[in-house]
């Protein structure tokens, strides 16, 4: 499967959002109620927030045929050389085949940090596996409040030095 990565482009957003929403239902079916997904997915990815992340944080578009099929949401990196992963999302599709990897180490190779951190769902068996499988071990699991909703969560830590 041919694909590129690149930084997100001021025109992607309206991409950005539709994989976001698109990756959530698909992923948190029966885990989150779908009410409290899209209450979140309204307010972080609505324009204006996407507008400042895509001025303040990297985002990198998963590319295949001219169309936007993902992206990765890091973090600015840290004096210290630590970034928050803040998402890998792909459409439902296109999982599975090397994309999300793909996302992962373009970003490791354009920022450079000395460490990555995530937070992940307990029940998200696919994406502990996947992160799991990059090198990141569970370094505390908690109880998130989202929206009144009590998520299990592991927060996951991936040292490159």
């Amino acid at each position: 499967m041919d694909f590129i990565i690149r930084p997100m482009k001021r025109k992607d957003i309206s991409n950005v959002q539709d994989i976001a929403k698109t990756s959530w239902h698909d992923t948190y079916n029966g885990i989150i109620p779908i009410e409290i997904q899209d209450k979140f997915l309204e307010g972080a990815y609505s324009v204006k927030n996407m507008k400042f992340r895509w001025k303040k944080s990297y985002i990198y578009i998963a590319e295949k045929e001219d169309e936007a099929v993902g992206f990765a949401n890091f973090s600015p990196v840290s004096q210290e050389g630590y970034v928050e992963l803040g998402a890998i999302y792909l459409y439902p599709s296109h999982q599975g085949i090397g994309i999300g990897s793909a996302l992962l180490h373009y970003g490791v190779n354009q920022l450079r940090p000395r460490e990555i951190q995530l937070n992940v769902e307990q029940n998200n068996i696919k994406a502990l596996d996947f992160y799991t499988s990059k090198g990141f071990e569970i370094i505390k699991d908690f109880q998130e409040n989202f929206d009144g909703h009590l998520l299990d969560t592991y927060r996951m830590s991936w040292k490159l030095d």
